[in-house]
């Protein structure tokens, strides 16, 4: 019999509060030591900020609020995004994305239908963009210091769960 061993860290996560509130909001585990998540909070906002030097991992965020931030971004600083996954417990959200014609091309789907993809009407659409190194819109993967921003939706935050876990696969892992 084979047994896997999967080592989660506890990473001490950076947490600058905007808004003066000082005490860290989140416990973040990643699945990999040297990933890294930095916080960003101000009033409404909180933006997570991974790096992932392998390009390929997994992190969980478990809120120590009472509820989750108005909005809820995600900073990725990976080249390419073959795949990134959000689950709260009860939804999982993924997406790809990629360039066509110079063109960013985006699929979603929820729950692993993978076949019946999301559009923007839907309340589970992520606003996705890709940001250049010099922080304008990126035309080209691989991206060169940028990062692929992601809003996740309200409707993800639906019964305020205690904890998310967000993975990620870069087309261009180590």
């Amino acid at each position: 019999m084979k047994v896997s061993l999967v080592l989660l860290v506890v990473m001490s996560v950076l947490v600058i509060a905007d808004d003066g509130d000082a005490p860290s909001r989140f416990k973040i585990t990643t699945k990999k030591k040297d990933d890294g998540v930095e916080v960003r909070v101000n009033k409404d906002k909180t933006v997570f900020i991974v790096k992932s030097p392998s390009g390929i991992s997994q992190a969980m965020i478990e809120r120590t609020d009472e509820k989750w931030p108005k909005v809820v971004m995600l900073h990725l600083h990976l080249k390419g995004l073959e795949r990134f996954g959000a689950s709260n417990g009860k939804v999982t959200l993924d997406a790809a994305v990629s360039i066509q014609d110079g063109k960013q091309s985006v699929r979603q789907w929820k729950d692993g239908k993978e076949d019946a993809p999301l559009d923007k009407k839907s309340p589970f659409w992520m606003e996705i963009r890709m940001v250049g190194g010099d922080g304008k819109p990126a035309k080209e993967i691989p991206l060169k210091h940028g990062y692929f921003e992601l809003q996740l939706p309200r409707a993800f935050f639906e019964g305020n769960p205690k904890s998310i876990t967000l993975k990620w696969i870069d087309f261009y892992r180590n």
